[in-house]
């Protein structure tokens, strides 16, 4: 098979171009995509568990410990033992990842709209359908 026939290459190499637009775009606000994702969570549920967050992202508890960290040293979450049952930790968006919430996602769906502009909207719908059968992801 030829490497531009398969799958796995034509996924990688299309996610690492998104991503780097992506990085670029986020660079400005000091986060990276995969902590967009984390405070996306947070924006939608304000207190979540690491696994409830690793879960959400399809990511290993083992990845999203080291994530977490680094986003608690940026002053953008917080963890918390519950008082409920102090082997649950909490993690909380503070006030300062609450306050990208705006203007992250409009950064977001700028580089959505640049990366989707080579279709039309049949296309851009289709191929989110499709990746996201690939993914495994229901909405």
């Amino acid at each position: 098979m030829q490497l531009e026939e398969c799958v796995n290459y034509l996924l990688t190499t299309a996610q690492h171009s998104v991503f780097l637009k992506m990085t670029e775009k986020l660079s400005a606000f000091d986060i990276t995509p995969v902590q967009y994702a984390v405070l996306y969570c947070l924006w939608e549920n304000d207190r979540r568990s690491p696994k409830e967050i690793a879960e959400r992202l399809k990511l290993e508890n083992s990845t999203i410990s080291g994530i977490l960290e680094r986003m608690e040293k940026k002053g953008l979450i917080e963890r918390s033992i519950s008082k409920e049952d102090r082997r649950f930790i909490q993690v909380l968006v503070t006030k300062k990842g609450a306050s990208l919430e705006k203007d992250v996602l409009s950064a977001v769906e700028e580089v959505n709209d640049e990366v989707m502009s080579v279709f039309s909207e049949d296309e851009c719908e289709s191929l989110k359908a499709h990746l996201r059968l690939l993914a495994g992801v229901d909405i």
